[in-house]
């Protein structure tokens, strides 16, 4: 299931050169993914780390094809996937979208640890919600 949400470029993130900065991009994507999340996989972030559990990125990989600029009104998407090896790993697969063409894409990796330590892991909350996803492909 691809999941969107439609956001506006802040004033504060346009750069000397008149196009968003490009720290911004992910912080774009993080409102979507936290979203995501939160409505579809039933992982409160800010009750889940109440609790001893944090959802942390642990890699991901971003490209940039094209500039946003100052009022661009753009979509996020957001799709979950797998890991091929079935380990503690969440994949998202997210783009920017503005007027129909792909402005921006990346996949975040993720997990979730203790707050007290140990080994990364796959709340059980949330494995069923994995288990139809598709798996991750390099």
């Amino acid at each position: 299931m691809e999941y969107s949400k439609e956001y506006t470029v802040r004033d504060e993130h346009i750069d000397v050169q008149g196009i968003m900065d490009g720290l911004y991009y992910p912080f774009y994507m993080e409102y979507c993914r936290h979203q995501y999340i939160d409505e579809i996989l039933g992982f409160n972030l800010e009750s889940e780390a109440r609790n001893g559990v944090n959802m942390v990125l642990s890699v991901y990989t971003i490209n940039f094809l094209r500039s946003l600029k100052k009022d661009d009104i753009f979509i996020v998407t957001c799709k979950l996937f797998r890991d091929k090896s079935n380990g503690a790993k969440l994949h998202f697969r997210q783009e920017i979208i503005l007027n129909k063409k792909l402005v921006t894409k990346a996949i975040f990796t993720g997990t979730c640890v203790s707050s007290t330590g140990g080994r990364p892991f796959i709340p059980e909350s949330i494995k069923s919600s994995i288990g139809n996803a598709p798996v991750l492909e390099d």
